[in-house]
C-alpha cells in the first residue's frame, strides 16, 4: 500500500519530482520516501540507506554481523513509523521539499506563471 503527498497540482509540469510517498513495509511499519531510495528519519533528516561502520566491505566474523545487524535495525527502527505517524510527517515535510534549488514555493509560481501566460 501506498499514498502519495504532494503540494504541487497533479497535473501540474514536474510535480511528480515534489511528491513524497508513504509506503508500508511489512511488521506494520510504514516509510516516507523522496524516491524509491530517500527515506525519512524521526529526526526530519533524509537518509539514503542504513550505512554500516565498516563501510562498503562486507562483514567478516560473528562480531561483525552482529554490528551490521544491531546497526542496521536500530536505522529501520528510526526510519519506520506506525501508519499515522508516518503520514503525518509527509504532510510536514511535503511543503519542505526543494529540487535542484527550486522550492514548493517556486514551481507553485512558475505553474501561475505559465497558466498566466496561456490566458493572455
Amino acid at each position: 500500500m501506498k499514498y502519495t503527498v504532494n503540494c504541487l497540482p497533479e497535473d501540474g509540469i514536474d510535480s511528480h519530482l515534489f511528491e513524497l510517498t508513504v509506503e508500508y513495509r511489512g511488521a506494520s511499519r510504514w516509510g516516507v520516501f523522496r524516491n524509491p531510495h530517500c527515506c525519512l528519519g524521526a529526526d526530519g533528516q533524509w537518509s539514503w540507506g542504513y550505512q554500516w561502520e565498516g563501510g562498503d566491505r562486507e562483514p567478516e566474523n560473528d562480531a561483525e554481523w552482529d554490528s551490521y545487524h544491531k546497526g542496521r535495525e536500530a536505522w529501520l527502527a528510526a526510519h519506520r513509523f506506525d501508519e499515522e505517524t508516518a503520514k503525518r510527517l509527509a504532510v510536514e515535510q511535503a511543503p519542505l521539499v526543494t529540487v535542484n534549488g527550486f522550492t514548493v514555493a517556486d514551481a507553485l509560481a512558475t505553474q501561475e506563471r505559465r497558466a498566466a501566460r496561456k490566458e493572455a
